[in-house]
């Protein structure tokens, strides 16, 4: 369905929004909803499918975002690399979190901490999983390039970008003020960077 951005649609969104930060996705109702915005169940289904299509519409554009900046930070690695002036560690995920995440915390509440019985209830664990792909066909590039990564297999790559995304992604779910959450970027970034460097053979 495309996105509808009518005034009564982004009526619906807002009310469905506040539904499932109340209540999750698992336990909202379409039909307090529907109250919420003042509209008959008829009306409401106008808008959306079902509820789980309007959760995924209200959370995509987060994922958007963060596809979207992973994306870019590796076509700007891979091209440091090609360019042979490697400058990895001029950005990481820690400054998506800085940049996109913290700042927007609220919104990206909603995905993590609501998203149980929904499609997207295991975003983190996708998410890593699609970074662990990335990161074990980057490591055969570094050796072409004359650098020595240690070569980890796919439980190993899983098991540290799981705890790297986890720790990353803790304040968001734990409801930290933006300047706790930046403070520990900065410990995070302390502890994870001159690990992952020496994973990579830097």
């Amino acid at each position: 369905m495309p996105r509808d951005k009518t005034a009564t649609h982004i009526k619906v969104l807002a009310a469905a929004r506040e539904e499932f930060m109340e209540y999750g996705y698992e336990n909202a109702s379409m039909r307090r909803i529907g109250q919420r915005c003042d509209m008959t169940a008829a009306g409401l289904y106008r808008h959306c499918k079902d509820k789980a299509g309007l959760f995924g519409e209200l959370v995509s554009p987060s994922i958007e975002k963060i596809d979207a900046w992973l994306e870019a930070h590796i076509n700007r690695s891979v091209q440091t690399m090609e360019n042979e002036t490697i400058d990895l560690w001029k950005d990481s995920e820690i400054d998506m979190m800085r940049d996109l995440i913290y700042p927007n915390m609220e919104e990206y509440r909603l995905l993590l901490t609501k998203a149980q019985g929904s499609p997207y209830e295991n975003y983190l664990h996708d998410l890593t999983q699609k970074r662990q792909e990335k990161m074990l066909s980057f490591l055969p590039l570094l050796q072409k390039k004359g650098y020595v990564p240690r070569m980890i297999d796919a439980k190993e790559m899983h098991l540290l970008l799981s705890a790297y995304t986890t720790a990353l992604f803790e304040p968001v779910i734990h409801g930290y003020t933006e300047e706790e959450a930046y403070r520990c970027s900065e410990m995070l970034e302390e502890f994870f960077l001159p690990g992952w460097k020496q994973l990579l053979g830097f």
